[in-house]
């Protein structure tokens, strides 16, 4: 867990860019999302970026465009990654000086593309939600965990209370502002 980093917005947009460079109209939205997006929250140094597209499922193809031009960036696809919703990338030791960086690729307006925002937006917006959060990823962070979907597991419980919480919030009108990019 590493203290809150002022350049972590930074390393986004970099990223973020080359994606918008490399994918065009095929990225409807490039959001940064994760710890790494809340303003002084402690997290991983790892960018967590979403894109949202039509469909997903075009990277399963290896002939899709999309998918060359991901891996021309640098990203590889994690083709063991269980949870179907969405196709899931990494970018590890980039020779550009980017950071290490998880790239969520999800249909526009499903629940996990929208809960992403959400919960980001909520923990942007209420300190006491983002100190409850660090609070307990701070206590996880200390287990010794067999994977990082063990850690992921975890952490449901107070991810699955703040989007409850950031549920009622949204009452109030919100919506998905503009993307990041």
């Amino acid at each position: 867990m590493a203290d809150p980093e002022p350049g972590w917005p930074a390393a986004f947009r970099s990223v973020a860019a080359a994606l918008r460079r490399a994918l065009g109209l095929w990225a409807l939205r490039i959001d940064h999302i994760g710890s790494t997006s809340i303003p002084d929250l402690a997290a991983k140094p790892i960018v967590d970026v979403q894109i949202t597209t039509q469909n997903p499922a075009d990277l399963d193809a290896a002939e899709h465009p999309a998918l060359g031009e991901l891996e021309a960036v640098g990203f590889v696809l994690m083709v063991d990654n269980d949870d179907r919703r969405k196709r899931f990338l990494l970018l590890r030791d980039s020779a550009r000086g980017w950071p290490d960086t998880n790239l969520h690729v999800r249909r526009d307006g499903c629940v996990s593309q929208q809960q992403a925002l959400l919960l980001r937006d909520y923990l942007r917006s209420s300190e006491s939600a983002r100190t409850r959060y660090e609070q307990d990823k701070r206590r996880l962070s200390r287990c010794d965990w067999p994977s990082v979907d063990d850690y992921a597991n975890a952490k449901g419980d107070v991810v699955w209370a703040l989007l409850r919480e950031a549920d009622v919030w949204s009452w109030s009108g919100w919506e998905p502002g503009p993307s990041d990019l």
